[in-house]
């Protein structure tokens, strides 16, 4: 076949043995046509044994190193004997570049069953520890920066926290505002609904206040927060990852950790607790506007209720609460973020992964919160 730049003359009785004798040249241009027909020629003449005699070959590359090689292994494959002749120093070069078990390719699925449920539940339970483990270790890098900079403030990038301040605080505003204004609509109404029952009208804003300041307000925040910047962090030090930029700073000398966790860590300390009081005030304010229209409260009478029914330290344990969940939302976002390894898929998973586990572990402490505050009687 002249006109795809090589010819191939075969010799040799079908299923005795055969020799392809090859000229021209073997390269990426005839690739094609070049597998194409040594393929048929192999199916058409199944010899016992098969020789591919090298001698005419004016001109070899990789490609036709490597189709060459896909050859053999087809011809093995059939259980057929198999040389080359002719082989120059040249070409025995580039055919040595090419790793002949990186031509065997897995089978997608492979024949091993699905284990059982007791396997699953174990290799499930394998993965927790493990990631358990890599959490606990990045914790204590996190709690070893943040020590640093609590007797080194110079070290901290303070434009940095700034920035992220505005990014997880001042940006997060509207939607928080939003969502505690409506949350506390819906619980005033959904509460009077039973409560006028009884002529207690003015128990709705009890019942509001106590729960948007004690549970709802902190908790609300901190999913929203970490439904925002939580991903955000993840996302941005995962492409870090995958850049190569956070092997850049590790070169130069600056602690990863301490470089770009400490100042979004510090950032969201300072801000999910502020966030919480305006999340705490549109809870009330969404609670009084039912109190005056649907249920002829005045907006004193209401007020005053509120503030009979809160105590200072009911406050200060909601904001407690806030700053525990704005470390768990920062470390989760950075822990995930230096996890990755891959490219933009893994990104995608790290920033999914890091939402995921900061809301379980948001849920776990206000459980832990519930039953400490419960037993110490606050």
């Amino acid at each position: 076949m002249p006109g795809h730049g090589h010819t191939i003359q075969v010799s040799g009785d079908q299923g005795q043995h055969v020799t392809f004798t090859v000229s021209g040249r073997v390269a990426l241009d005839n690739l094609e046509s070049f597998i194409s027909e040594t393929q048929a020629r192999l199916r058409e003449m199944i010899p016992a044994s098969l020789t591919v005699d090298l001698a005419g070959v004016e001109y070899l590359d990789s490609a036709g190193a490597l189709a060459l090689m896909e050859l053999e292994s087809s011809a093995r494959g059939r259980a057929v004997t198999f040389e080359f002749a002719n082989l120059t120093g040249k070409a025995r070069g580039i055919m040595g570049l090419i790793d002949p078990q990186a031509l065997i390719i897995p089978p997608l699925i492979t024949d091993r069953q699905v284990g059982n449920i007791v396997e699953r539940v174990g290799e499930a339970a394998l993965k927790v520890i493990d990631d358990y483990k890599r959490m606990l270790i990045f914790l204590g890098e996190l709690l070893g920066a943040l020590t640093h900079a609590l007797f080194h403030p110079r070290a901290v990038r303070w434009q940095d926290v700034a920035f992220y301040m505005k990014r997880a605080g001042v940006d997060g505003l509207p939607i928080v505002g939003l969502i505690s204004l409506l949350l506390g609509l819906i619980l005033a109404f959904m509460s009077s609904l039973q409560l006028k029952q009884f002529g207690a009208n003015i128990y709705v804003a009890s019942l509001l206040a106590i729960s948007i300041v004690k549970e709802l307000g902190p908790i609300m925040t901190a999913i929203l927060v970490a439904g925002r910047s939580g991903s955000a962090f993840a996302a941005e030090i995962g492409t870090m990852m995958v850049n190569e930029e956070v092997d850049a700073l590790t070169t130069m000398g600056f602690s990863p950790v301490r470089f770009l966790a400490v100042p979004k860590v510090l950032a969201t300390m300072i801000v999910v607790p502020l966030l919480t009081l305006y999340a705490d005030f549109f809870g009330i304010l969404g609670g009084l506007i039912v109190g005056i229209v649907g249920l002829d409260l005045t907006a004193y009478t209401y007020l005053k209720e509120t503030q009979t029914s809160l105590s200072l330290m009911d406050l200060i344990t909601s904001l407690i609460k806030a700053g525990v969940f704005a470390v768990i939302i920062a470390g989760i976002g950075c822990q995930r973020g230096f996890e990755v390894r891959g490219g933009a898929e893994a990104v995608g998973s790290a920033t999914t992964s890091a939402v995921v586990a900061a809301m379980f572990l948001i849920i776990v402490a206000d459980s832990a919160f519930a039953l400490v505050f419960q037993y110490l009687h606050i």
